[in-house]
């Protein structure tokens, strides 16, 4: 038995705390990632019990299978496109376009002309994430788009890519998104619903609330900075005990035989593994000299502090020996009363989550 158990009071709780820092802003809900692993439509339905009707997408059918659950719904898409099939679904759920580039917006107008429609557009300002986006330096383009008469523009706005790590970064890019807003309002232009914080920029600068925030990683309780401003993490993956077995001093468990035990000791092994996400990380992906000296700086302090990784088993947290598998995990379990069957808790981060049920409770 495996499921990813899903505390529905917790996450409604990290709602009305992110929406009470939002403020007068308009609360945008990102569920990018099939909603952020836990599933699109069912983390949908509880944020819209809990008031919340603008919702951000990176995919064009996400758009259209949150269109069916709500006909009254916001609905941004954040990645820009200019594939025909995909700007026929997004008209058709009268989906909000991202335009970020010269092509976005020809291929959004042909294919609005098309359908006879008059979409709204939000318009993307790349302020150093270097992605998608109108630099501010092009400033001419971006008055050009909102004299397009076969969309309106609606919206603007940016995206933090230093929330996390990096204040002076992060404040130079509002800056210059601030720039932009004010040029196309001097210009006579309504700039329309201007937006740059994402969650980590929600929690570190309310004062860049503007007129929107768009909210994703915050909602799981999960921040990749310090504190957790009253946010709790809302899941859990739990699996069974599948098998007990005592081994002797001496013997190994799993690949390349890295652990040995120093003594008899009990094993607990559990249908659990990377495949599932359990062990897995993100995030080493850049290989300058800084970054590779700061994963030998954290290896060092893992020595030093003799990390592990642990299990919650019938309320006593047990250490994980040997290498995690691609679908089982074995757990010292030794002295404790448990059986075959018993629960175990593995945090997992949802976005990880692979071959796993998810059940909100």
């Amino acid at each position: 038995m495996r499921s990813y158990i899903v505390d529905t009071a917790a996450l409604r709780s990290n709602l009305e705390n992110l929406k009470t820092r939002a403020g007068d802003a308009v609360f945008w809900t990102v569920l990018k990632g099939n909603g952020y692993g836990l599933g699109l439509l069912p983390m949908a339905e509880i944020c819209r019990s809990c008031g919340i009707d603008h919702f951000a997408v990176t995919e064009v059918s996400d758009a259209a299978a949150l269109r069916q659950l709500d006909a009254a719904a916001q609905i941004l898409v954040l990645q820009p496109t200019c594939d025909s099939r995909e700007l026929e679904m997004l008209l058709s759920s009268d989906a909000i376009a991202t335009v970020s580039s010269l092509q976005d917006a020809e291929a959004l107008a042909e294919a609005a002309e098309k359908l006879g429609k008059k979409p709204a557009v939000h318009i993307k300002i790349d302020t150093g994430m270097g992605r998608y986006g109108f630099t501010p330096s092009e400033l001419d383009t971006i008055l050009k788009l909102y004299a397009n008469e076969n969309f309106t523009v609606t919206g603007i706005y940016t995206h933090l890519h230093s929330a996390f790590c990096n204040e002076a970064a992060s404040r130079a890019q509002a800056s210059a998104f601030q720039s932009v807003v004010n040029a196309v309002r001097q210009a006579g232009f309504d700039p329309g619903m201007a937006h740059l914080c994402n969650s980590c920029g929600l929690l570190r600068w309310p004062e860049y609330r503007m007129d929107g925030v768009r909210v994703g990683s915050a909602i799981l309780g999960r921040l990749s900075i310090p504190g957790n401003f009253g946010l709790s993490r809302i899941g859990v993956c739990e699996a069974a005990v599948q098998e007990l077995r005592t081994l002797l001093k001496g013997s190994t468990t799993g690949y390349g035989t890295g652990w040995k035990a120093k003594r008899d000791t009990q094993i607990a092994v559990f249908p659990v593994g990377y495949f599932h996400g359990f062990g897995a990380t993100m995030g080493d992906d850049l290989f300058r000299l800084r970054d590779n000296l700061r994963r030998i700086l954290s290896a060092l302090k893992s020595i030093l502090r003799g990390k592990a990784l642990y299990v919650t088993v019938n309320g006593r947290r047990c250490r994980v020996v040997g290498h995690i598998g691609m679908l089982h995990t074995a757990v010292d379990v030794t002295g404790l009363d448990c059986k075959v069957g018993d629960i175990a808790q593995f945090d997992i981060n949802p976005l990880l989550l692979k071959g796993t049920d998810v059940i909100f409770r």
